[in-house]
């Protein structure tokens, strides 16, 4: 198990290894997931979204829209 502390700002440091592992980089956006009674923190990373790839029956629009967006938003 590996732990953090929780800063006066409410900020945490994930530690480096976890960031490795999960391909955490500056501006790496998380989400805050709370399931049955536990918080899970998600990055929002390329793999996160292909991983839902299919799960609408959207026969892939909505990644490639979510693509899409995403490099509009890097163009800006």
């Amino acid at each position: 198990m590996v732990t953090s502390v929780v800063t006066v700002k409410g900020q945490i440091v994930v530690p480096a290894n976890i960031r490795r592992k999960f391909g955490i980089k500056k501006g790496t956006k998380i989400a805050f997931i709370e399931q049955e009674g536990k918080l899970i923190i998600q990055p929002l990373n390329k793999s996160y979204f292909e991983s839902l790839a299919g799960i609408l029956g959207t026969e892939g629009k909505m990644m490639k829209s979510l693509q899409a967006d995403k490099k509009k938003e890097r163009e800006l």
